[in-house]
C-alpha cells in the first residue's frame, strides 16, 4: 500500500477531499520526524512508537577491497509496533494464510 492509496482509503472514510487528506498525512509525517529530529520519542497508543536506536562505533570491512572502515555512532528512526497491533496483525493473516 502506497501513500496515495492511504490518501484514497482515509478520504473516503473521512469525507475530506484527497487534498485536505494529503495534508493531513504530510502533517502528521512532518511532526513525527521533527519529534524524532529532536531526539524525542512518538506514542501512538493502540498503534506503537517512533524512537530512536543508537548503533555503537564500529570497524567494519569494504567487501569491494577488504579494507578496514571505521563506521562512526549514529541513530536510526525504528517503530516498534503495539502488543495489540501485532495481535491483530497475527489473528488476521492467519485466517488469511
Amino acid at each position: 500500500m502506497r501513500k496515495s492509496d492511504i490518501v484514497k482509503e482515509i478520504s473516503t472514510a473521512t469525507g475530506l477531499t484527497q487534498v485536505e487528506t494529503e495534508a493531513v498525512i504530510e502533517g502528521f509525517i512532518s511532526v513525527v520526524s521533527e519529534a524524532l529530529v529532536q531526539g524525542e520519542r512518538v506514542d501512538l497508543r493502540g498503534f506503537g512508537n517512533f524512537i530512536l536506536k543508537i548503533r555503537k562505533a564500529k570497524a567494519a570491512r569494504n567487501i569491494s577491497t577488504g579494507e578496514t572502515v571505521h563506521v562512526p555512532e549514529h541513530y536510526l528512526p525504528y517503530f516498534k509496533a503495539s502488543e495489540s497491533l501485532k495481535e491483530r496483525v497475527n489473528a488476521n493473516l492467519k485466517k488469511v494464510l
